[in-house]
């Protein structure tokens, strides 16, 4: 009987043996394949050492790399999402700021730091960066309400115009504030109510005084043969007067449109100041004023269209006469500056007042001093752009009752 099982006994210990190593051999693969997986749920991605045959997983192995790929597929493309969100965050002009529900900062783009003159605002709070109580208050109200708010706020001590939106988010009780800098804008909107403002205060005069004289004229005026010739000049003076502004005008918005060719040729620079003053110095001594050249022998050619920069000259020294009282100077000067000629026309004239310095390239922008003098006030627009289509720039330095100096910069001719 003993001897019957023994055999047994012994195939079945063979057997119990067996099965605990095949099952010990298959818990550690799959322990492996655990611990694979869980790599791959942390982001932690090891495609190599996955075998395709490994006692009897094949499939499981298949399965798992597919996995692998996938979420590698899936990273990729989220890390690219990130990279191409981040570039258009980074070049934004508007501040983007994202608020944790406690009022932290949680991100913040570039232009933040320049809109609000802060760095690092990640970490702070809105109170903080904003520094403003009403776009602190418009976030605040966001908050308490669950809707979007609007903001708008003035810093005048920085000459800034701010608007604040206020996105509430619903599951995480934060917030996305969309800092908008819109001083451009009101600039622009300044200008052109400034512009249609002079604009409408240069024609009044003309055609005001024109519609009295044809009205005189009318009512007996043009029979009398000593009134009738002085009505019909003065007319004429009117009618000119606009034919001047609307050519000066026509022509500024062909230059600022790009439709005025210029022709570049060397120009000896000092020879141009000699040129223009020899032009213009009968204009100044009707005037009682003198036009003199301080400017050194040796100075560079300049690359530009010489009827233009002419043009830009007679411009300033017109302006130099204009606000000049007699007795006075008008200086004209070139000197070299790095890779350009740095004009200038100097006067000892009334000067410009220090708010106007900004704007008095701006077209029909008159200061109050200038309102009587005549002109058209597009002169020294005019010359802006040309000078700009040179690639220079223009500017004016003054002090009032103690006169102005302009200057601008022409490429030096290589």
């Amino acid at each position: 009987m003993n001897s019957f099982y023994l055999p047994i006994l012994i195939i079945l210990c063979v057997a119990l043996i067996w099965l605990a190593l095949a099952f010990a051999f298959l818990r550690r693969r799959l322990d492996r394949y655990t611990r694979t997986i869980r790599k791959i749920a942390d982001g932690d991605l090891p495609v190599a050492g996955l075998s395709e045959n490994e006692i009897g997983l094949e499939t499981l192995s298949l399965a798992v790399k597919s996995l692998v790929d996938m979420q590698q597929a899936r990273i990729s493309s989220i890390d690219t999402q990130r990279a191409e969100l981040a570039t258009v965050l980074d070049r934004m002009t508007d501040g983007v700021l994202i608020v944790d529900g406690a009022g932290k900062i949680q991100f913040a783009n570039p232009a933040v730091e320049s809109i609000f003159e802060i760095k690092d605002p990640v970490g702070r709070t809105v109170v903080e960066v904003l520094r403003q109580y009403k776009l602190v208050e418009a976030w605040q109200r966001s908050q308490a309400s669950g809707q979007p708010e609007e903001e708008s706020v003035e810093l005048s001590a920085r000459h800034q115009f701010l608007q604040l939106v206020v996105l509430p988010d619903q599951r995480t009780g934060g917030s996305l504030l969309l800092v908008q800098n819109l001083t451009r804008v009101r600039r622009l909107e300044t200008i052109r109510r400034d512009f249609i403002s002079n604009v409408s205060h240069e024609l009044r005069t003309p055609l005001a005084s024109l519609k009295a004289l044809t009205e005189t004229l009318r009512e007996g005026a043009l029979d009398d043969p000593k009134a009738a010739p002085r009505f019909l000049g003065r007319i004429e003076t009117e009618v000119d007067a606009l034919t001047q502004m609307a050519s000066e005008l026509l022509e500024l918005t062909r230059i600022e449109s790009g439709q005025v060719p210029l022709e570049f040729i060397k120009i000896p620079s000092t020879a141009l100041l000699f040129s223009v003053a020899d032009r213009m110095r009968a204009q100044a001594e009707r005037a009682g004023l003198t036009i003199s050249i301080d400017s050194p022998q040796l100075l560079p050619d300049v690359k530009a269209d010489p009827s233009r920069l002419e043009q830009v000259l007679v411009n300033l020294i017109h302006n130099a006469i204009k606000f000049t009282r007699s007795g006075g100077e008008v200086v004209l000067s070139a000197q070299r500056d790095g890779d350009m000629v740095r004009f200038s026309v100097q006067d000892t004239g009334i000067g410009i007042p220090a708010d106007d310095l900004e704007r008095i390239f701006e077209r029909f922008y008159k200061a109050d001093r200038a309102r009587s003098s005549g002109g058209t006030g597009l002169g020294l627009s005019i010359a802006r752009h040309i000078v700009e289509a040179h690639g220079g720039r223009i500017w004016a330095e003054s002090k009032e009752g103690r006169g102005s100096t302009f200057y601008f910069t022409i490429l030096v001719e290589r």
